[in-house]
Protein backbone atom coordinates (compact mmCIF):
# COMPACT_ATOMS: atom_id res chain seq x y z
CA UNK A 1 0.00 0.00 0.00
CA UNK A 2 1.34 3.53 -0.25
CA UNK A 3 1.91 5.37 2.47
CA UNK A 4 2.50 8.83 2.88
CA UNK A 5 4.59 9.60 5.63
CA UNK A 6 5.39 13.47 5.49
CA UNK A 7 2.91 16.77 5.17
CA UNK A 8 4.34 19.45 3.05
CA UNK A 9 2.63 22.96 3.23
CA UNK A 10 0.66 24.73 0.63
CA UNK A 11 2.74 26.02 -2.10
CA UNK A 12 6.17 24.45 0.04
CA UNK A 13 5.59 21.30 -2.59
CA UNK A 14 5.85 20.88 -6.68
CA UNK A 15 2.22 20.61 -7.79
CA UNK A 16 3.73 19.06 -10.77
CA UNK A 17 4.09 15.64 -8.62
CA UNK A 18 0.41 15.79 -7.30
CA UNK A 19 -1.02 12.09 -7.93
CA UNK A 20 -4.29 12.48 -6.46
CA UNK A 21 -6.11 14.49 -4.30
CA UNK A 22 -8.31 14.04 -0.95
CA UNK A 23 -10.75 15.83 0.18
CA UNK A 24 -11.68 15.70 3.79
CA UNK A 25 -14.09 18.15 6.13
CA UNK A 26 -12.24 19.85 9.01
CA UNK A 27 -12.91 17.21 11.81
CA UNK A 28 -10.83 14.62 9.59
CA UNK A 29 -7.76 16.53 9.18
CA UNK A 30 -6.55 16.37 12.57
CA UNK A 31 -4.58 12.69 12.18
CA UNK A 32 -2.04 10.63 12.57
CA UNK A 33 -2.27 7.15 11.03
CA UNK A 34 -5.34 6.34 9.14
CA UNK A 35 -6.14 4.67 5.78
CA UNK A 36 -7.62 6.96 3.55
CA UNK A 37 -8.62 6.78 -0.16
CA UNK A 38 -8.02 9.97 -2.42
CA UNK A 39 -10.47 11.39 -4.79
CA UNK A 40 -10.04 8.99 -7.61
CA UNK A 41 -9.94 5.94 -5.27
CA UNK A 42 -6.25 5.24 -4.80
CA UNK A 43 -5.90 4.04 -1.52
CA UNK A 44 -2.89 4.78 1.10
CA UNK A 45 -2.15 5.19 4.66
CA UNK A 46 -1.23 8.41 6.20
CA UNK A 47 1.37 7.58 8.75
CA UNK A 48 2.55 10.61 10.36
CA UNK A 49 5.09 10.54 13.39
CA UNK A 50 2.33 12.45 15.48
CA UNK A 51 -0.66 14.18 14.82
CA UNK A 52 -1.16 17.01 12.42
CA UNK A 53 -3.55 19.30 11.19
CA UNK A 54 -4.02 18.89 7.48
CA UNK A 55 -4.74 22.16 5.81
CA UNK A 56 -5.98 23.09 2.69
CA UNK A 57 -3.79 22.73 -0.23
CA UNK A 58 -0.77 20.65 1.94
CA UNK A 59 0.61 18.02 0.21
CA UNK A 60 0.77 14.44 1.65
CA UNK A 61 4.00 13.11 0.87
CA UNK A 62 4.36 9.49 -0.64
CA UNK A 63 7.21 7.23 0.33
CA UNK A 64 6.85 5.99 -3.40
CA UNK A 65 7.41 9.37 -4.67
CA UNK A 66 4.56 11.89 -5.51
CA UNK A 67 2.50 14.13 -3.46
CA UNK A 68 -1.21 13.88 -2.65
CA UNK A 69 -2.81 17.02 -2.42
CA UNK A 70 -5.55 17.68 0.93
CA UNK A 71 -9.04 19.67 -0.23
CA UNK A 72 -10.85 21.50 2.44
CA UNK A 73 -14.42 19.59 1.73
CA UNK A 74 -17.39 21.77 1.48
CA UNK A 75 -19.44 22.07 5.01
CA UNK A 76 -22.66 23.55 6.52
CA UNK A 77 -21.23 26.76 8.25
CA UNK A 78 -22.40 30.08 9.43
CA UNK A 79 -21.11 33.42 7.90
CA UNK A 80 -20.81 36.02 9.76
CA UNK A 81 -20.40 39.35 8.72
CA UNK A 82 -20.23 43.09 10.26
CA UNK A 83 -21.24 46.44 9.05
CA UNK A 84 -17.30 47.85 9.36
CA UNK A 85 -14.56 46.46 9.62
CA UNK A 86 -13.85 47.31 12.94
CA UNK A 87 -16.96 45.31 14.06
CA UNK A 88 -15.90 42.46 12.08
CA UNK A 89 -12.36 42.25 14.36
CA UNK A 90 -13.98 43.12 17.42
CA UNK A 91 -16.78 40.06 16.44
CA UNK A 92 -13.56 37.93 15.46
CA UNK A 93 -12.30 38.83 18.92
CA UNK A 94 -14.87 37.24 20.88
CA UNK A 95 -14.95 34.17 19.26
CA UNK A 96 -11.35 34.41 19.99
CA UNK A 97 -11.47 35.22 23.40
CA UNK A 98 -14.13 31.54 23.27
CA UNK A 99 -11.47 29.53 21.73
CA UNK A 100 -13.94 28.79 18.70
CA UNK A 101 -12.04 27.84 15.34
CA UNK A 102 -12.77 30.17 13.00
CA UNK A 103 -11.84 30.89 9.45
CA UNK A 104 -11.24 34.66 8.85
CA UNK A 105 -11.37 36.58 5.95
CA UNK A 106 -11.10 40.03 5.04
CA UNK A 107 -14.99 40.52 4.90
CA UNK A 108 -16.73 37.57 6.87
CA UNK A 109 -15.68 34.90 9.87
CA UNK A 110 -17.05 30.85 8.93
CA UNK A 111 -17.99 29.30 12.04
CA UNK A 112 -19.67 26.20 12.96
CA UNK A 113 -22.95 26.33 13.79
CA UNK A 114 -23.69 27.17 17.82
CA UNK A 115 -27.18 28.49 18.31
CA UNK A 116 -26.07 30.35 22.02
CA UNK A 117 -22.70 31.76 19.71
CA UNK A 118 -24.61 33.24 16.86
CA UNK A 119 -27.58 34.57 19.35
CA UNK A 120 -24.57 36.67 20.49
CA UNK A 121 -23.02 37.64 17.81
CA UNK A 122 -26.48 38.72 16.77
CA UNK A 123 -26.18 40.59 19.87
CA UNK A 124 -23.13 42.45 19.42
CA UNK A 125 -24.79 43.49 15.86
CA UNK A 126 -22.98 40.57 13.39
CA UNK A 127 -25.62 39.51 10.21
CA UNK A 128 -25.11 35.71 10.31
CA UNK A 129 -26.47 33.52 7.56
CA UNK A 130 -25.81 29.67 6.61
CA UNK A 131 -23.67 28.99 4.20
CA UNK A 132 -21.92 25.59 2.37
CA UNK A 133 -18.19 26.50 1.94
CA UNK A 134 -14.86 24.70 2.86
CA UNK A 135 -13.64 25.04 6.59
CA UNK A 136 -9.91 25.64 7.03
CA UNK A 137 -9.70 28.28 10.43
CA UNK A 138 -6.98 29.80 11.68
CA UNK A 139 -4.63 27.70 13.92
CA UNK A 140 -3.50 28.80 17.33
CA UNK A 141 -0.74 31.26 18.39
CA UNK A 142 0.35 28.90 21.34
CA UNK A 143 0.90 26.02 19.48
CA UNK A 144 2.78 25.65 15.91
CA UNK A 145 -0.71 25.32 14.00
CA UNK A 146 0.12 27.43 10.97
CA UNK A 147 3.30 24.98 10.26
CA UNK A 148 5.53 27.35 9.49
CA UNK A 149 9.32 27.21 10.73
CA UNK A 150 9.42 31.37 10.55
CA UNK A 151 6.16 31.82 12.27
CA UNK A 152 7.52 33.38 15.53
CA UNK A 153 5.43 30.95 17.26
CA UNK A 154 6.54 28.45 14.55
CA UNK A 155 8.55 26.61 17.71
CA UNK A 156 8.44 22.64 18.39
CA UNK A 157 5.17 20.50 16.62
CA UNK A 158 2.92 21.64 15.05
CA UNK A 159 0.55 20.84 17.77
CA UNK A 160 2.51 22.13 20.51
CA UNK A 161 1.46 22.01 24.66
CA UNK A 162 0.04 25.46 25.60
CA UNK A 163 -0.60 26.80 29.08
CA UNK A 164 -2.83 29.26 29.91
CA UNK A 165 -2.56 31.63 33.65
CA UNK A 166 -4.87 33.08 35.69
CA UNK A 167 -5.07 35.12 39.34
CA UNK A 168 -7.17 33.71 41.61
CA UNK A 169 -7.67 35.48 45.21
CA UNK A 170 -3.95 36.71 45.22
CA UNK A 171 -2.02 33.34 43.51
CA UNK A 172 -1.57 32.38 40.03
CA UNK A 173 -3.02 28.98 38.50
CA UNK A 174 -1.37 27.81 35.40
CA UNK A 175 -3.36 25.36 32.95
CA UNK A 176 -1.31 23.42 29.98
CA UNK A 177 -2.72 20.83 27.71
CA UNK A 178 -2.04 19.74 24.46
CA UNK A 179 -3.38 21.77 21.34
CA UNK A 180 -6.67 19.73 19.44
CA UNK A 181 -8.42 21.37 16.42
CA UNK A 182 -11.60 20.41 17.42
CA UNK A 183 -11.01 20.67 21.38
CA UNK A 184 -12.82 24.04 22.21
CA UNK A 185 -12.67 24.35 26.17
CA UNK A 186 -13.89 27.28 28.34
CA UNK A 187 -10.95 28.93 30.94
CA UNK A 188 -13.45 30.52 32.77
CA UNK A 189 -13.20 29.74 36.36
CA UNK A 190 -14.85 30.30 40.03
CA UNK A 191 -12.05 29.41 42.28
CA UNK A 192 -12.69 30.60 45.86
CA UNK A 193 -9.18 29.33 47.30
CA UNK A 194 -8.49 30.03 50.55
CA UNK A 195 -4.87 29.14 52.30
Amino acid sequence: MLRATEVMPSGHWPASERRATVTLAHHDRHRRRIRLTADDGMVFLLDLPEATLLRDGDGLKLEQGGYVEVKAAIEPLVEVRAASPQLLARLAWHLGNRHLPAAIHADRILIRDDHVIVDMLKGLGASVQAVEAPFDPEGGAYGQHNHDPAHPYGLGSRYGKHEHGHVHGGHAHVHPHADDPGHEHDHSHDHDHKH
